[in-house]
């Protein structure tokens, strides 16, 4: 029996792993996938930045294709490309028969194939500034997505922050009922012997036995939170070796002025500079559109063969192409509806950036007295504790003296109980409303 005890023991100190919040949080930050799929946003505005920075460069293109055709003018049109043809292609065979006469060679030649290759480049060079403001956009989003991912990563913590504080709460209330455990089991065994002695009744062993059993019940329940909120620190820890944790996180404030508190979230939120930068790219686009009233100038240069055969080919029948190209819209209605609607969207944006700043500074505000008060109220429930703990203990001592009664005995059993598990609730809301202030105002639960 010893043996098996010892290897049960070695079985849960090789194969158990408890962890403290902070390191619970680095798990998570790392190995969260839905927080590494949001990341993939970051690598995707990266690359529609480099996207409009290549436009400038222009594109490069090397094209080859093989045609073979009976029809007149592409056969003529294919020996012309390919500097091959000659007075015969013109039908002057026939030279010296009525002027009407349609010549053969000329309108039914013989099926050809042609083999071309060419290397084209064309290249923007003013596009009325419509690329320089894409870029700008896409900049601007960039940034966007890098602020996003870490507002999405210190709401994140908050998720970890609540399992584990919810296992910790959990495991607290399983020490409370094993203490009430122990107080009522032993209400059973003494009020059991004293009705052996004749000195109370047969009510009294009950009346501890159904308080017995709604503590065990209670505690089964607490054991039922434990599991549950480790799963869940398991599943955004991505680590199924967790099997405990630490004690509460405790997230402590020495600033308590409202003004400098909320003057801290507007320089700190993440979702508010998200905002932000996404009302400049609103108003990029205004620009964009409005790039649309200048002309649009481009290039255009190509070099390639043409020729009937591929082992043929010589340098004769190359050629080039070079142009210039100038693009000016004197009437588009559409133009003006679309710098509309741009700075429609800008405003609307702007408005909600303003808004949303005033709803930082009420949510601070809220957050602050909400942490003020649970910290209050700490105090509060922690000397309630101490003098229901006090209350009942006088009251075992009154019992065993035949001053009261079982009923009143539990009644102040069930009041230390309540009082233990109101104690550790409130310390567990007072957490939460801390790190909920400090998230509003834009700082990470991580050290």
């Amino acid at each position: 029996m010893i043996k098996l005890l010892l290897v049960l023991l070695i079985n849960v100190i090789l194969f158990s792993k408890s962890i403290d919040f902070q390191t619970a949080l680095n798990y998570s930050i790392q190995n969260n996938k839905e927080l590494k799929a949001k990341k993939l946003s970051i690598n995707k505005a990266n690359i529609d930045l480099q996207e409009s920075q290549n436009y400038d460069y222009g594109s490069l293109i090397f094209n080859s294709s093989l045609t073979r055709t009976n029809h007149a003018g592409h056969v003529f049109g294919m020996k012309l490309g390919a500097r091959e043809a000659s007075f015969k292609d013109f039908g002057f065979s026939q030279f010296g028969q009525p002027i009407n006469t349609q010549p053969s060679d000329l309108n039914s030649p013989d099926a050809r194939s042609n083999f071309e290759n060419k290397v084209s480049y064309d290249v923007p060079i003013f596009t009325g500034f419509r690329l320089t403001h894409a870029k700008n956009m896409a900049k601007l989003q960039l940034m966007a997505n890098r602020i996003k991912y870490k507002f999405d990563e210190k709401a994140l913590g908050f998720e970890v922050l609540k399992a584990y504080n919810g296992a910790v709460l959990a495991k607290h209330f399983i020490k409370a009922t094993q203490k009430a455990k122990d107080a009522t089991n032993s209400f059973v065994t003494y009020a059991s012997e004293l009705y052996k002695e004749g000195l109370v009744t047969k009510i009294d062993v009950k009346q501890a036995q159904v308080q017995d059993l709604n503590v065990k019940a209670k505690q089964r329940d607490a054991l039922n939170k434990f599991d549950l909120a480790i799963a869940y620190l398991k599943f955004l820890t991505n680590d199924t070796e967790i099997t405990d944790i630490k004690e509460f996180e405790n997230l402590k404030f020495s600033q308590n002025d409202l003004a400098a508190l909320q003057q801290i979230a507007i320089n700190n939120r993440d979702d508010f500079s998200w905002m932000k930068y996404n009302t400049q790219t609103l108003e990029a686009k205004v620009k964009m559109e409005k790039s649309n009233n200048y002309a649009s100038l481009g290039a255009h240069v190509e070099y390639g063969f043409n020729n009937g055969t591929l082992d043929e080919v010589n340098k004769d029948q190359n050629y080039y192409l070079a142009s210039i190209g100038l693009k000016y819209s004197f009437f588009d209605p559409t133009k003006k509806t679309k710098i509309q609607k741009s700075k429609i969207a800008h405003k609307k944006a702007q408005y909600y950036f303003e808004y949303m700043e005033d709803g930082i500074k009420l949510e601070v505000e809220k957050n602050l007295l909400t942490f003020l008060s649970k910290k209050d109220v700490l105090k509060e429930k922690l000397k309630a504790k101490e003098l229901a703990q006090e209350v009942l203990e006088q009251s075992q001592e009154m019992y065993k003296n035949h001053l009261i009664n079982m009923t009143n005995l539990l009644m102040q059993q069930a009041n230390a109980q309540k009082a233990r598990a109101q104690a550790i609730l409130s310390k567990y809301e007072m957490t939460l409303s801390s790190a909920q202030l400090k998230l509003s105002l834009g700082l990470s639960l991580k050290e």
